[in-house]
């Protein structure tokens, strides 16, 4: 097994320290509507005036849990990637190079296995997509006995955000929702496969709108209708069957090579950097480029929309984590056959727009 170590770049803990601090809600009903008396909706109403929230701790404390039995906060990769150099190679140009994940919501709970491992009830509700088993206490080897609510059945990943409330109703998005899997370098050809078990934060419960807003991985901020580049919520939207209230984020794809998890959760990944002629490329202390996760989020709610909010709180709150448990051998396929390809993929790994290639799965969404 790979030795346990602590050595992260002191700079990126400090900023991203800087950057973190949960914040903290009620226990929230699992499903259905929270109701005005219960903690969490006391908690929403505070967060949604713009009243500061509690900070969550770091994982690290010494509290054994799942994948930290000894409760530091580390997780190791093992085995590690090392030796890597970030590829400035510049291949054939495509346009698209991505594949998509369609995961449906499952269940909602106020936890989070992320930052509070084996601690049900501790966090912020969250609605959560893809394995149907993510709970306080999950854990790699948890995941892999879970079931899945995502196309394919070999994405038993866990997704999730803080669950959207319209005043004490908790509003659920409906049918399956796009995760897209990006190449965010400009080599694609060199994007590997997540590891097994790596898992992180994208966003924070307690940022800033001005940090939302400027955070690499923001596209347009909340959309409805013909409104974009909201960085909170908007007041209200076109009241139109059609009209959702939309977010997209991106999440950081270079990853150190060394840690699956670090007690922030995020100091093990790293946005690319940008160079000249929009050369991106993995820095150098995290030189290991993976899929750019993009989160694209619609949620059936429009009109009046000024009692809309997070359960972290107002709309510039918003955040997601993602627990990586693929079946390694259909993840690499879609990776090879999408993302290294230079395709724009579905589900299945097909891109109608080159029929000639063919897909990576089956009809049935599984390896042939």
């Amino acid at each position: 097994m790979a030795r346990r170590t602590r050595r992260i770049p002191g700079l990126l803990i400090a900023l991203s320290l800087a950057a973190t601090g949960l914040g903290i809600g009620g226990v929230a009903m699992t499903t259905g509507n929270a109701s005005a008396s219960t903690p969490a909706a006391a908690d929403h109403a505070a967060d949604h005036a713009g009243m500061p929230g509690m900070a969550m701790p770091l994982t690290g404390n010494g509290l054994a849990s799942g994948d930290d039995p000894d409760g530091d906060g580390y997780i190791m990769a093992n085995p590690p990637v090392t030796g890597v150099t970030p590829s400035t190679y510049e291949p054939p140009h495509a346009y698209f190079h991505e594949f998509q994940a369609q995961c449906a919501p499952t269940h909602t709970a106020p936890d989070d296995p992320i930052v509070f491992p084996g601690q049900p009830g501790a966090s912020h509700d969250h609605t959560f997509m893809g394995n149907t088993s993510t709970n306080g206490n999950s854990t790699t080897a948890s995941l892999e006995t879970g079931n899945t609510v995502c196309l394919a059945p070999g994405d038993k990943s866990a997704y999730w955000m803080p669950s959207l409330f319209k005043g004490t109703q908790k509003i659920l998005p409906v049918g399956t929702q796009t995760i897209y899997y990006k190449s965010s370098v400009n080599d694609y050809t060199s994007v590997r496969p997540f590891p097994k078990g790596l898992r992180f934060v994208v966003g924070s419960p307690s940022q800033t709108q001005d940090e939302f807003q400027h955070l690499k991985g923001t596209v347009e901020g909340w959309e409805c209708g013909t409104s974009y580049h909201n960085w909170n919520i908007p007041v209200s939207c076109p009241n139109t069957p059609d009209t959702q209230l939309n977010i997209r984020l991106q999440a950081p794809s270079c990853w150190d090579g060394i840690h699956l998890d670090v007690p922030d959760h995020k100091s093990h990944m790293a946005y690319p950097v940008a160079g000249g002629a929009n050369q991106n490329v993995c820095p150098a202390d995290h030189p290991v480029a993976l899929p750019m996760i993009e989160f694209k989020m619609a949620w059936p709610v429009n009109g009046d929309m000024s009692q809309v909010h997070l359960s972290s709180g107002q709309g510039f709150s918003f955040h997601y984590d993602f627990f990586n448990d693929w079946d390694a051998a259909t993840l690499n396929a879609l990776v090879t056959h999408c993302i290294n390809g230079g395709l724009q993929c579905d589900a299945r790994g097909y891109d109608q727009s080159q029929p000639q290639k063919g897909a990576a799965l089956n009809q049935n969404y599984q390896l042939p």
